[in-house]
């Protein structure tokens, strides 16, 4: 239940704080411009981090409206106010996460990646299963691994910022915030946290018109979604390397060059995605059983496979239309995107699955990714042909402005 808030909380603060990657681009070999910029993020980091923080620690409120016995809301114990602290630490880190990620130190984000996983499962292992003699802790013990882990990412991510890159040595406390910068950075990594909300809660609708048809049918949506969740995984890391070389290419004016990158991250994410799909189906007897031990759903989850890598490619395909419109600083059309088309899924949802069960419902969500991805792709198209006349304008082309106006140049820059 608490995972439930926590999922989308996670994912609307890393969503915010993408909008950060494009202004870090034009400054990365300018220190003195890019530091008010790594500052402003943090506030950024900190204001959305504790907007949703508060909705995690919230959960026994929202689950006692909702209708939750007392008695499983008194077993939360600590366990949403660690998770709470848990998203703040992954607002931080995440703060240092996207500035890596444009400045191009990606094998350092991973390496801090790896480092919070091990001590996640680490932890968990030692405080929630309890081996030996040692003592268990249930739900408090899990809510301390997520927490520390979240510590050690934040960690190692701010340290490599301050250590590893143009930026070390120099101070990178948040300092006095700067409001007109905030904003400026918030109007491209809001949009982003909304449209991740709206995912989010449409596919929770998805899983509620699947749970209609019966628990065989919740359990194999389940599994597919797991399925996808895996893949797509490889979309989110490409279109997040895509990022900088588009806003690279859109700060200097080449719109040639932005759309080499976006067909460059669809070239790899394709490849990826059918050599995972190339696994799954042709190993399935031996992948899908990790998701179920059920010999009874392993037929239907089989059948389902293929509009598995269907709903995969048409996803990563409006996602990385997405992504390239971040490195133009253009986010509104991707939430009015998935606003329109994914609000159009949930109302069709549970009609769809009681007419059509599982097939009709997945179709269904297949034609709402690929819907956004045709508009995505429309809008990117639109946006990147501008470019060169008016969307970062000669200012940011041509000699770089005196330091101590740099960063407000580039943040005034037509959006």
């Amino acid at each position: 239940m608490t995972a439930a808030v926590f999922a989308p909380a996670t994912a609307t603060v890393a969503g915010a704080l993408r909008g950060v990657m494009p202004f870090v681009v034009p400054r990365k070999s300018d220190p003195d411009a890019l530091l008010p910029i790594v500052r402003n993020a943090m506030w950024l980091a900190l204001a959305v981090g504790a907007v949703c923080a508060a909705a995690v620690a919230s959960v026994p409120l929202i689950g006692g409206v909702a209708g939750v016995p007392v008695t499983v809301l008194d077993q939360l114990g600590l366990f949403p106010w660690l998770l709470a602290g848990s998203v703040l630490l992954v607002a931080v880190g995440q703060s240092a996460t996207s500035v890596l990620v444009a400045l191009g130190h990606s094998a350092q984000v991973m390496r801090a990646g790896l480092l919070s996983t091990a001590t996640s499962v680490g932890l968990s292992i030692l405080l929630v299963g309890a081996p030996g003699p040692l003592p268990g802790y249930g739900l408090t013990g899990a809510g301390l691994a997520m927490l520390a882990a979240a510590l050690v990412g934040a960690w190692a991510n701010q340290r490599t910022l301050r250590r590893r890159t143009v930026l070390a040595g120099r101070p990178l406390h948040p300092g006095r915030p700067d409001p007109r910068r905030m904003l400026r950075l918030a109007a491209v990594g809001i949009p982003l946290a909304g449209t991740v909300l709206i995912k989010f809660a449409v596919l929770g609708v998805l899983t509620f018109a699947a749970a209609r048809i019966g628990t065989a049918g919740a359990a194999v949506h389940s599994v597919s979604e797991s399925l996808v969740n895996v893949m797509f995984t490889v979309a989110v890391a490409v279109g997040q390397a895509m990022i900088p070389l588009t806003a690279g290419a859109a700060n200097e004016g080449n719109v040639a060059g932005i759309r080499r990158s976006l067909w460059a991250g669809v070239g790899v994410t394709l490849s990826a995605i059918t050599v995972l799909g190339a696994v799954l189906l042709l190993g399935r007897h031996s992948v899908v059983p990790l998701f179920t031990s059920d010999d009874a759903l392993l037929p239907q989850v089989v059948r389902q496979l293929p509009l598995v890598l269907l709903v995969v490619v048409t996803d990563a395909l409006q996602a990385l239309a997405g992504f390239a419109l971040i490195g133009l600083r253009r986010t509104v059309p991707s939430l009015v995107s998935t606003a329109v088309w994914f609000g159009a899924l949930a109302a069709v949802a549970v009609p769809v699955a009681e007419a059509g069960g599982l097939t009709a419902l997945w179709a269904a969500l297949a034609c709402a990714n690929l819907l956004q991805a045709v508009t995505k792709w429309a809008s990117f198209h639109r946006h990147s042909g501008g470019v060169g006349a008016s969307a970062c304008g000669p200012s940011v082309a041509g000699p770089a402005p005196r330091q101590e106006t740099g960063v407000a140049g580039l943040a005034d820059q037509p959006e």
